[in-house]
């Protein structure tokens, strides 16, 4: 039998694991319930995927970002494996087909949005599947006291029903204490283990700056740190404006949001992968699942509404485990519109219920109608057509999200999809009948070969135009044709974000039952905008202490390499205090040989707690103290 070694080995090529991988699988394989947290860049993919491909049968992955799903997905597919997404929007059709492949057995790693997981379709299905292993991806999504909750995350635990002897392990890259708990609670997890990688990166720096004029900054950082880069910032137009900014100064650069074609995103992340284009600017649709070690540079034009979310985005330089920077650019109108901004997450019943209702106009349903169902949903659009401004029409949909009453998939667009619906034969006798089919047919078996009889395939028109000699618009209007007749189905490429109407319309007046759950969100959306505000404002603490601290870590030691850090290292008289701690400490520890960090700082009472930390880092960087297994500081043995 295969070692996790062994599959490792052969699908990503490494001869070991990083640390706490192999024990996180030891687990899953034991058949223990299983919470993996492991920083951005901690290869919590492979905690699950290696367990899966040991074990007979599909692994059921719950993922709550199309986006992550077809980069998983894509990077399985890379890898020989085979693997399929099932989201809202998908034709019915196409996930018939998907479903009857898992029960077929012939797909390894079906990703599923959790707003799926409790319809009739998907339950009937499943019932029929051999699976061997639940993961629910960023799991955090569970509590509400997280920062990304999506209700219909409650309903996972619902499917262990059908699946009584399936093996589970959930995942998360960021959860406080009370998420922690909270994902044991609510996906039942009996003895739970445990893995928690600390939040610290020893190779990255961070750093913030107050500026008005952000763009000089930006340009010193990218000129005097080489290296691949990402830059973040809020709006699709303005990754194009900074991107173009960039160009014109020399520095190769590209912009990436969710609103461009897939084949023209895909392109964009290919070349930035391979160094062709150095900067990418893009919104945070970007950087999800991909996999690339030696981004050396990360900077945020906007402040991120929680720290969650900049621990990760940030997180997304040096997994190579070389230096690397993050870098927060911010100005107190930044300041002021993410506060405004938590205000508009918070809307009123009465505007809830307004745009529920605009919506149920604009689509034209009736009440009752719709569960299940996807529109392409354009925010200018709508706003313009009802007098309303769209960043309160935005956040407002958002709420309905948290409602659990709709779903808006913004990342949603992806490629054309086919599948070839008859028998080779028959396809025989309709070119010969219809001869100018005869190059579309071989074009898209020549690019897409014989799967195109199993399963659906992204295709690109633009590649069938070239293979066939033919142009894009008369493949198109072939393929809509062929489908027509029930020779294909041809599901066309989908630009727009979905709304997907999760249960059926509701009466306005059932409104005010589903809001009511979400008012405890009110204060913790509060608390992260608070949190974040106070990181960019801090200028006294330890930048890496205040994410452990955040998470619940146990902390010991400053960072020793965040701006905060090294401003209070070139203070004067900085290293006669550190010494003057040193000998504090060293005599306190002749006293009695073994102390906690907190009693130590408490007899060095005269030192502020950043001097002490340095000066304890500096004596265990020389041997001289170290942490022993009860967390106690002693003197090394002589």
């Amino acid at each position: 039998m295969a070692t996790p070694h062994d599959i490792l080995k052969q699908y990503w090529g490494y001869e070991d694991f990083r640390p706490m991988q192999l024990d996180i699988i030891e687990s899953v394989l034991a058949g223990k319930d299983t919470l993996a947290l492991l920083p951005t860049g901690g290869g919590k993919s492979i905690c699950f995927q290696v367990p899966a491909l040991m074990l007979e049968g599909v692994c059921l992955v719950i993922s709550p970002l199309v986006a992550l799903m077809n980069d998983q997905v894509y990077q399985l597919k890379k890898r020989g494996i085979k693997a399929a997404a099932l989201y809202s929007g998908l034709p019915n059709r196409e996930i018939d087909v998907l479903l009857d492949n898992c029960v077929q057995g012939q797909v390894k790693f079906l990703y599923v949005a959790p707003e799926r997981l409790t319809s009739d379709l998907f339950v009937a299905r499943v019932k029929q599947m051999n699976v061997s292993l639940l993961a629910v991806d960023e799991a955090h999504c569970i509590s509400q006291w997280g920062y990304d909750f999506r209700p219909s995350y409650a309903d996972i635990a619902q499917v262990y029903d059908i699946l009584p002897a399936v093996k589970k392990i959930a995942l998360t890259a960021t959860a406080t204490k009370d998420v922690k708990q909270d994902i044991c609670e609510k996906l039942s997890f009996v003895n739970p283990q445990i893995f928690q990688k600390s939040f610290a990166r020893k190779n990255l720096s961070y750093s913030v700056f107050d500026l008005e004029n952000k763009g000089p900054k930006m340009l010193e950082i990218l000129t005097n740190v080489k290296g691949s880069a990402i830059v973040y910032v809020r709006s699709r137009k303005e990754t194009e404006n900074v991107a173009k900014f960039l160009y014109q100064k020399g520095i190769s650069s590209d912009f990436y949001h969710a609103g461009l074609a897939p084949d023209v995103r895909q392109k964009k992340q290919e070349e930035w992968i391979k160094n062709i284009r150095r900067v990418m600017v893009c919104t945070n649709a970007f950087g999800m699942g991909i996999d690339k070690p030696d981004v050396r540079i990360v900077i945020h034009l906007d402040l991120p509404d929680s720290l969650e979310s900049y621990y990760q985005e940030a997180g997304r330089a040096g997994r190579d485990e070389r230096n690397a920077y993050a870098i927060l650019l911010y100005n107190a109108t930044d300041v002021f519109n993410l506060e405004r901004s938590e205000k508009l997450r918070n809307p009123s019943l009465e505007y809830v219920e307004r745009i529920y209702q605009a919506l149920a106009n604009y689509y034209k349903l009736a009440t009752g109608s719709s569960e299940w169902q996807s529109f392409d949903f354009d925010l200018k659009a709508f706003s313009y057509q009802y007098n309303l401004q769209a960043m309160e029409v935005y956040h407002t949909i958002k709420k309905l999200q948290e409602m659990g009453l709709l779903l808006l998939s913004e990342n949603s667009s992806r490629g054309s999809s086919l599948t070839i619906n008859v028998s080779n034969k028959e396809i025989y006798k309709f070119v010969i009948a219809n001869a100018r089919y005869d190059a579309l047919f071989k074009a898209l078996l020549r690019l897409y070969g014989g799967e195109l009889y199993l399963d659906f395939m992204t295709i690109s028109e633009f590649e069938l135009a070239k293979v066939s000699q033919d142009s894009k618009s008369e493949v198109i209007k072939k393929l809509n044709f062929l489908s027509q007749n029930g020779m294909v189905i041809y599901d066309p490429l989908k630009t727009k974000p979905q709304l997907t109407y999760l249960m059926p319309r509701q009466e306005q007046s059932a409104l005010k039952r589903y809001y009511r759950l979400t008012e405890p969100r009110q204060e913790v959306i509060k608390q992260k905008t608070q949190a974040m505000v106070a990181y960019t404002q801090n200028r006294t603490g330890c930048r890496t202490r205040i994410f452990q601290e955040y998470f619940d870590e146990v902390v010991y030691l400053n960072c020793g390499v965040c701006d905060v850090c090294i401003k209070a290292k070139k203070e004067e008289g900085f290293e006669v205090e550190i010494e003057k701690a040193q000998r504090a400490i060293l005599h306190a520890l002749e006293t009695k040989k073994r102390q906690t960090l907190a009693a130590l700082k408490q007899s060095s009472g005269q030192h502020n707690d950043f001097v002490l930390t340095e000066a304890i880092r500096g004596l265990m960087d020389d041997g001289i103290v170290y942490l022993n297994s009860d967390d106690l500081i002693e003197m090394v043995p002589r």
